[in-house]
Order: structure tokens, then sequence, then C-alpha cells
């Protein structure tokens, strides 16, 4: 192995994400007692810090995996580091997943981590990097979720409730959108080292558009309608409730002004 992976630079957590994780820890607490003047600020600061600290964890999830099956490029790279400044695509990685968080509350997949796929042998090594993103948006849907359907609220403040709720749907909603087989998310990842090469060769050209794809298919009411739908469904079936996560929206978006119905305790 190659000195490049083996430097303790390459793998030490990064102080920028670091502070991402602090801000995401303050904010949680502030919106937990209750502390800040206006619960839709600490609301909005919690959710966002603690959406980019899950997009980092999706990203280093593709690295670290990549790791294990064969590039030893990824510590070099700086994706071992959960510093989200050295993805490929920082624009595409955080800005625009957050620029369409504050705009529709949809969990976006973001950019990529550059994976030196010739220095990975196996089918199921280069699906596995693939999956290994919305994995982890799946897990952390798990855990956003578990107080809800372990039935552990009890003592738990309501504006928590409903930050954990939004936080709720956003990773349920990045896990199906990554996983959808469309070139260039990670769904169509898992599957092409399965294609015939002349199928990857007349999917590669559009790879590029697959995410614009996607947020043009989610403009026409009717898909727009029945993605929501499924989500609600899951959401429902984990124990997040109609209520919690239309109040989590809602004061995620304190510009607009908090519903009264929302400072009733559920």
């Amino acid at each position: 192995m190659t000195t490049a992976t083996t430097r303790p630079s390459d793998r030490r957590v990064s102080p920028v994400f670091l502070g991402i994780l602090a801000v995401t820890a303050v904010t949680g607490w502030a919106t937990w007692t209750g502390y800040a003047a206006q619960p839709g600020v600490a609301i909005f600061l919690f959710v966002t810090a603690a959406w980019i600290v899950s997009l980092c964890l999706h990203e280093y999830a593709h690295a670290r995996t990549a790791l294990h099956g064969g590039d030893i490029t990824v510590g070099a790279k700086g994706y071992l580091t959960l510093n989200p400044l050295k993805y490929t695509h920082a624009l595409l990685s955080i800005v625009l997943p957050v620029l369409f968080l504050i705009m529709g509350g949809i969990g976006l997949p973001g950019g990529a981590v550059f994976i030196e796929r010739g220095r990975i042998r196996g089918r199921w090594k280069h699906s596995l990097i693939s999956a290994a993103g919305p994995l982890t948006n799946v897990l952390l849907a798990a855990v956003c979720t578990a107080p809800f359907w372990l039935h552990a609220l009890d003592g738990v403040p309501a504006d928590f409730q409903y930050a954990l709720a939004f936080l709720a749907l956003l990773q349920v909603t990045a896990s199906i959108l990554n996983f959808l087989p469309v070139p260039g998310l990670d769904g169509y990842g898992v599957i092409e080292p399965w294609l015939s090469y002349r199928v990857k060769r007349q999917v590669e050209p559009f790879a590029q558009f697959g995410l614009l794809f996607v947020f043009a298919l989610l403009w026409v009411p009717s898909i727009n309608s029945v993605f929501f739908d499924v989500i609600d469904t899951i959401l429902r079936g984990l124990g997040v409730g109609d209520f919690p996560r239309y109040c989590g929206q809602e004061l995620y978006r304190f510009w607009q002004g908090s519903p009264d119905i929302c400072r009733i305790n559920p």
C-alpha cells in the first residue's frame, strides 16, 4: 500500500467537519432546551447543519468502501477526512443540496467523490461502493425515526420532535432518490457493473444529465404527488406522523412565520 493512504493526515477528521458537527450539537441543544429566542432559527440551523453532516457521511461511505475495494488513492485526495471542501464537485455535493433543502424540503442527492474504478476488481465491489452512500442515508433515516417507532418521545420537546421528523423526511427522500437506477445517480452505479458494454456506452452520454432529469420530473405535479405519497407512506410506517413533519418543515422556514398550531405540543 502506498504512503498516500498511510499518512495520519489522510485519515484525520477535518476541522471543517468538526466545526459543522459542533454547530449541529449547539443548535440541537438550543432546539431541545428552547434557549433560542426564535425557535425557527435554531431549527433551521440544526437541520441544515445535520443535513450537511449526513452529506459528508454519505460521501465518506463511498470513499471508505472504495478504499477497502482497492482504490488506495482516496486517502491522498482527502476523502477520508470528512472535509466537504475536498469533494470533486463541492458545489454539487454541498451547496445545491442545501439550496434544494431550503427551497423545497427535498433531500437532493449531492455530487461525488472521484473513485478510480480501474483499481477496483469485481462487479460486486463496484456495486457495493455505489450502494454505500445511499445505505448511509437509510441508516440515518432509521436513527432519525427511531424515537417515533420505538415510542420513545416522552419528555422530548415538541420543537425537537418536529426537527427530527423533518430530518427523517430528508433522509428518506435522499435514500429513494439516490437509489433510482438513473445514470449519474448511485442506483445506476449499483447495476452498471452488470450491464453489457454496449448498453453502458449508450447510456454514458446521459449520465451528466441524470440529476437534472430527476429534478425536472419532480416538477411534474402528478409525479411529484406520487413521489411524496410514497414518502408519506414510508414515514407513517416508521411512526412519523403528518403533523410533526408539517411543523418541522414550516418551522424550518422561519422567515415565512411559524403556524400557531405548531406552537402546541403534539
